[in-house]
């Protein structure tokens, strides 16, 4: 056997073309130097823990920044700050974010060393030994016993049940939990258990290299002498769980990091909101103006100390005289950089990293959102991403066990030309099925599934008069199809389907008397009305993507041969015989009809077939099976062949109704200006029902586009064809949205602006990662994927927000999540109310936090210009010390915690108040730039009007009313009282919590004020507290306390003046749902006026059968709502119809990709 596809691990990197593994043999196997089975999902060990994490850390600005200014505070000439005022704090900021990184990668340890500890039953030696996860190795023969995980991708040799055959659940990979059917090789099956014969087993498998397709693989076992093709039906994937299959013995094929769940995991990335990145880039802002700040002092010193500043040296004396200007001004520089940069505190980020964890604690303590059926509440699982849910500017959605139940019903038919399922009156007027509603008896039947339900009593009545077509139509059902049947009790059955909707179809056949109850690989058993009757298998014509319709051959007891088919609609009818004209218009009818009420559809046909014909067909069919070139192409060209001039039969309709509140919910994110994109492994005609059913598809969009290229080329074409077709309808218009999307390598985007609504439904076979990565890199948009599959981690871990679906058996894509919940329905709240306020806050907290900084430092540039810019504080020492640690840091908390524009009912109810977030609008540059204003204005009122009025005054006993020491605590107290009065008017919601908080920091300060320049305090230290009686002397005099007042009023006035103005002339939305709020306090809030409403559609479903080469996908529908919502307030406080302005702002800024708000990507 030739390695050439192979680089052995000679030059330590390995390169996988193709993979090799012998059985039983590692050391062949360990030439190529494939992975072990250990796998690592966490970020760190003890050794680079604190290199890594450090080096994250200081990725942001103000840590660096923090870390030079440390490196400043140590060298003494420029120091007029101790070293510990820093180091402190930035230490303290960094050990609690390493404590809690540690944290959540100690769990991760934990979790990775659980999984790596199971036991498996490893083939050692001749001799079945237990062995712990993480030694198993490629070519290793594993023992699996029922309810066992699967350790890594086998190869399934064999197995306790007749035939090879074995049953997986994949709930860890794709977040289904029916049951999927794998099967040995017939030459490996009959190893069975024995350990001998298992033992000498030295097959040798070729096969692809390791990926992330889960739903692929191929590869050829050699084994004595002959090739055995293999594919994925053959494959036992790692996170499978084995069930009622007692044992099996496979081959491991890929472990570990190799194995398709972990390929699907991809790498955990450090994420940092857009909030994060807009401070650092604040910071180095904040930083050049600092600079700029201590240039121009340090101009001012260099001038001053060449002039007049050696007059001044008997007051400011130097332990060493500097006769140098310049040098005396570079080394003021760096002493100011010191004493300004409280500009930019510490203590923001320990502020920010509390806020945080307060908000993710909130969202694990909503109520609202705790799933009592399964016991399983919403859970943050990071503490750093709140306020990005406030921002989501694109969802993307996995459907299977996202949006759908997994729970499908048999609901109607059409037979014949005839319909069966709707209920009438005496009048014939239809009637909707309710609880009192009869349903059909079946009591005749003693097989019949209890539990399912029929209303339509004409039905049961054809097939008891024995109308032909009827028995034939359910004996198509219970025929062809690739369920299994398990009895461990007679009568007691139990079908174990690939795909819901199969079971469905079969249930109903088996409730109506056509009962499928046992199958080998070559018969069928059915109970025909009490009868048993066993069919030949002669073929199984398997589904894939591109035939969209599946077939089997049978002979019945009388010889008689029949090919019977199941597929979509589309494709069904054009292989029907040409007398089937009239009845294929009526069926189609039929089916539009069924596809308005949101039903999955499914044509059904039959054809007889000659034996003599079928004899030559089988040996064609023989040949293509065994061939290696081309075997798919072979097949589905004798497929086609015999699946022609077949007569129809009727079709079939199925509900699988969507999660509870899902129309809803994505109705009310459209409100919200969120586009949501499913993105399905199904194909075409499922992922467009699946989108009509959800309301992301509608009637009223002025056009579908179904993008189906096979090449990057061929993509590019429809794109562009799309394209000029929205264009075409809109260049009269000029406010509207486009639509993006990427098909393999195309990078080819929309940027022109189009009016209306379109969807784009595109086939593709790109990642579902990739189509996130596509619409980060192009539309710079905020991404969330939500899914509960292995196969949705790399999406989730790909988006700015990852959300799983907790609840489910499979938990891997909560594992990779930064964000739980049980339910889609709970993402509405999560985003409306959770992520809308977290923004808020932390927008508000940041707005108020520079404010506050730039009006408590940049007094002190004011008072260079009056101190000789000797690099002087105007504040006692410990009053910069405790500023932002004690007398404003619990209200500001407070604030950032608590506060709440409107409540949690108005932010679910008026979804376009969470716009601003997605346009950035509460806090970006310009909103820096004015609160650096207000800040600068503020120090500059703080200054110079306690400085005016108290230049040339005097006390009535003729002594000065301020020194230095006076003129610092009049400056101070100010400060305090026009920041809490700042924080009064910024509070929106006011709690117990923020009254104690602001008024008790002012009381704190008097207290701590007072306490400092007390004598008992300055006789234990009086070098520590110099200013010793001055708040006893200053605050005891009433012009203090005017000039305390006139200066709290200069400051806060203005913005009074121009909030109230703001309101009064241009209310935003916020303002007017705030007075609404107001209006309705005493009285009960209406209810949500989103209303769920029966979809109808003209549209023909097409749905096609739901498999995946052989296995089966969901098959989804619902229930449509419709929603409009219209905002504007009358004086009686209800909303009408208004251009807000978020819309003025959305007319100067549309996004390209909004025409359609709801397009929709399919990926396999």
């Amino acid at each position: 056997m030739t390695l050439d596809a192979m680089k052995l691990c000679d030059n330590n990197t390995v390169i996988e073309e193709e993979r090799h593994a012998k059985a039983n043999d590692r050391e062949y196997n360990e030439r190529f130097c494939y992975a072990d089975n250990r796998i690592k999902t966490s970020k760190y060990n003890i050794f680079t823990f604190l290199p890594i994490n450090l080096f994250e850390q200081f990725q942001r600005v103000a840590n660096a920044y923090f870390l030079f200014l440390l490196i400043l505070q140590l060298i003494p000439e420029i120091s007029s700050l101790s070293w510990f005022t820093t180091i402190v704090p930035l230490v303290l900021v960094l050990t609690i974010t390493a404590v809690k990184d540690a944290t959540d990668d100690y769990f991760r340890h934990k979790s990775d060393n659980q999984v790596n500890n199971r036991h498996s039953q490893v083939l050692i030696d001749g001799k079945l030994q237990n062995e712990k996860w993480m030694n198993v190795r490629v070519g290793d023969i594993i023992k699996l016993e029922n309810n066992q995980f699967v350790a890594a991708d086998l190869l399934l040799l064999s197995s306790s049940e007749p035939y090879g055959l074995c049953y997986v659940e994949t709930a860890e990979l794709d977040g289904e939990t029916n049951l999927k059917v794998r099967q040995a090789l017939t030459v490996t099956s009959e190893l069975g258990a024995d350990i001998s014969r298992l033992a000498e087993f030295n097959g040798e498998v070729i096969c692809e290299p390791p990926n992330n397709k889960l739903d692929r693989f191929s590869g050829t076992l050699f084994w004595k002498d002959n090739k055995y093709s293999l594919d994925n039906e053959k494959m036992l994937l790692r996170g499978c769980v084995l069930r009622n299959t007692e044992w099996c013995f496979g081959m491991v094929i890929f472990a570990g990091p190799q194995t398709k769940l972990m390929q699907n995991c991809g790498r955990t990335k450090f994420k940092r909101t857009s909030i994060d990145r807009l401070m650092n880039t604040l910071v180095l802002w904040i930083f050049v103006f600092l600079i700029c700040m201590g240039i121009i002092l340090a101009i001012g010193n260099s001038i001053w100390e060449y002039k007049v500043g050696s007059n001044f040296r008997i007051y400011l004396s130097w332990n060493e005289v500097l006769d140098d200007p310049v040098l005396s001004g570079f080394l003021t520089f760096w002493s100011y950089i010191i004493i300004l940069n409280t500009v930019v505190p510490i203590s923001l980020y320990v502020s920010v990293e509390v806020i945080r964890l307060g908000h993710s604690h909130f969202i694990n303590w909503d109520r609202r959102m705790y799933y009592a059926k399964k016991d399983t509440p919403a859970e943050a699982r990071t503490t750093t991403l709140n306020e990005e849910l406030g921002q989501i500017e694109y969802i993307f959605s996995d459907k299977t066990g996202t949006l759908t139940q997994n729970i499908m019903v048999f609901s109607k038919c059409s037979i014949n030309g005839k319909t069966y399922g709707d209920m009438y009156d005496e009048l014939g007027r239809k009637i909707e099925v309710s609880e009192k509603t009869p349903a059909v008896d079946f009591s005749f039947n003693l097989l019949s599934d209890k539990k399912f339900k029929f209303y339509d009593h004409s039905l049961l009545e054809a097939i008891k008069i024995g109308e032909p077509t009827v028995h034939e139509f359910f004996r198509l059902l219970a025929l062809c199809h690739t369920v299994m049947p398990e009895e461990k009790n007679e009568g007691d059955l139990h079908y174990q389907a690939q795909s819901p909707d199969e079971g469905a179809l079969v249930t109903a056949a088996r409730s109506f008397g056509f009962v499928f109850r046992a199958r080998t690989p070559e018969t069928i058993t059915v109970y025909e009305m009490g009868e048993p009757v066993t069919y030949q298998l002669l073929a199984i014509l398997d589904f894939n993507n591109f035939r969209k319709r599946m077939s089997v051959i049978v002979r019945n007891p009388k010889g008689q041969i029949k090919l019977y088919s199941k597929g979509a609609d589309v494709i069904l009818f054009d292989r029907l015989h040409p007398s089937n004209d009239d009845l294929m218009e009526t069926t189609s009818d039929h089916l539009s009809e069924f596809a308005g009420e949101g039903l999955r559809t499914l044509a059904l046909a039959y054809k007889d077939i000659d034996e003599d014909y079928l004899a030559q067909w089988l040996k064609k069919l023989h040949f293509a099976s065994i061939s290696f070139d081309n075997r798919e192409e072979c097949l589905s060209a004798l497929y086609e062949e015999i699946e022609q001039n077949m007569m129809l039969l009727g079709a079939t309709a199925i509900e699988d109704k969507l999660q509870e509140g899902v129309p809803e919910t994505i109705a009310c994110l459209n409100l919200a200006n969120i586009k949501i994109w499913v993105l399905t492994g199904d194909k075409q005609e499922t992922a467009m029902n699946i989108g009509y059913s959800c309301n992301i598809l509608t009637d009223d969009m002025n056009e579908l586009f179904i993008i189906s290229g096979h090449t990057a080329l061929e993509v590019q074409q429809e794109l562009r064809k799309a394209k000029e077709c929205m264009l075409g309808s809109s260049r009269d218009i000029g406010n509207g949205h486009t639509f993006s999307e990427k098909k393999k390598n195309s990078d080819s985007v929309f940027e022109e602006t189009i009016s209306g609504e379109y969807a784009l439904i595109i086939n593709g076979h790109s990642l579902k990662a990739h189509v996130v990565e596509l619409i980060r890199k192009y539309k710079k948009a905020v991404t969330l994927a939500i899914g509960d599959g292995a196969n949705d981690v790399s999406m989730i871990k790909t988006a700015h927000i990852g959300v799983g679906i907790s609840g489910q058996e499979g938990m891997q894509a909560v594992l990779a999540s930064d964000y739980s919940i049980a339910q889609f329905r709970y993402l509405q709240r999560l985003l409306l109310v959770h992520g809308r306020w977290s923004y808020f806050r932390m927008c508000n907290f940041l707005h108020y936090f520079f404010y506050k900084n730039f009006a408590f430092t940049l007094v002190h540039f004011w008072y260079g210009f009056f101190c000789g810019f000797s690099a002087q504080t105007v504040y006692d020492q410990w009053f910069v010390t405790l500023f932002n640690v004690v007398y404003t840091s619990l209200p500001v908390l407070a604030m950032g915690l608590f506060d709440q524009d409107v409540n949690e009912q108005n932010s679910m109810e008026h979804a376009k108040l969470y716009e601003p977030g997605q346009l950035n609008l509460l806090f970006n540059k310009h909103k820096f730039f004015i609160c650096t204003v207000q800040g600068i204005y503020t120090s500059f009122v703080l200054f110079f009007i306690p400085y005016g009025a108290f230049a040339d005054s005097v006390r009535g006993d003729g002594l000065h009313i301020m020194d230095q020491q006076s003129f610092a605590v009049t400056i101070a107290t100010s400060l305090v009282i026009v920041v809490s009065v700042q924080i009064g008017l910024d509070t929106n919601y006011w709690t117990a919590v923020n009254h104690f908080f602001i008024w008790g920091s002012v009381a704190v300060y008097f207290s701590i004020l007072f306490f400092l320049h007390s004598d008992g305090i300055f006789d234990i230290f009086p070098s520590q507290f110099p200013f010793v009686g001055t708040a006893r002397n200053s605050l005891s005099q009433k012009s203090v306390w005017l000039v305390i007042l006139l200066t709290t009023a200069v400051c806060v006035m203005p913005v009074v003046a121009l909030r109230f103005l703001r309101i009064d002339l241009n209310p935003t939305l916020t303002d007017k749902v705030r007075h609404m709020q107001q209006a309705r306090r005493k009285h009960r809030p209406l209810e949500h006026n989103l209303k769920r409403v029966r979809r109808t559609s003209s549209r023909r479903s097409a749905y096609a059968f739901a498999h995946q080469e052989g296995y089966g996908e969901l098959i989804t529908s619902g229930k449509n709502m419709k929603g409009t919502s219209h905002f504007s307030m009358t004086p009686g406080g209800r909303i009408q119809n208004s251009t807000s302005w978020i819309e003025n702002l959305l007319k100067k800024r549309t996004d390209p990709t909004g025409a359609d708000r709801t397009p929709k990507q399919q990926h396999q």
